[in-house]
């Protein structure tokens, strides 16, 4: 497949993960009182990732303390191309091509955010193990996933994300 072309697949999941990503950013489901609703806390919300990676993933002080400034990272780096994606915007151009033009940047943009995963694995392999990273990987995936579960209902989001944890360790699964 030439470098250009991006699969269905892959698509699919960039969007899966930057719709996660924009969710999880305008809400945190934990320490949710419906009386009193807490504005969301993008410290919060990152210590609170980075707590359940670490957990998760069981990266230990020392691992956590060389994964996580690459993995912040990381993450500036995607909020630009996700800002260049919202300035992009999603009103469709008045002519085919401009309606080709947006397509094509779309498509460069969700490029740009692979090149970016991939440089920035390559720098998570030098300090943590790959096996280390796969966890790391799953346990963002679900913290996102868990977020978005609790976004109609924060309560019960910030009570799914503790019975995860309770019944992943009661099975001892992973």
């Amino acid at each position: 497949m030439p470098s250009w072309q991006v699969s269905i697949k892959m698509k699919k999941r960039l969007t899966a993960i930057l719709f996660a990503v924009a969710l999880t950013m305008t809400v945190t489901a934990q320490n949710f009182n419906p009386q009193q609703p807490q504005k969301f806390s993008p410290e919060k919300f990152q210590a609170d990732l980075e707590q359940f990676i670490t957990k998760e993933a069981c990266l230990t002080p020392r691992e956590a303390a060389k994964f996580f400034p690459i993995y912040k990272e990381m993450q500036a780096k995607q909020r630009a191309v996700y800002e260049r994606q919202r300035q992009l915007g999603w009103g469709k151009p008045a002519d085919e091509k401009g309606c080709e033009k947006a397509i094509r940047q779309r498509d460069e943009y969700d490029l740009e955010l692979k090149r970016i995963q991939q440089t920035y694995h390559n720098k998570f392999l030098s300090v943590i193990s790959a096996s280390k990273l796969y966890d790391v990987l799953k346990a963002e995936d679900r913290f996102h996933r868990q977020m978005l579960r609790g976004w109609n209902n924060p309560a019960a989001g910030a009570q799914m994300m503790r019975g995860w944890n309770h019944q992943r360790n009661r099975n001892g699964n992973k």
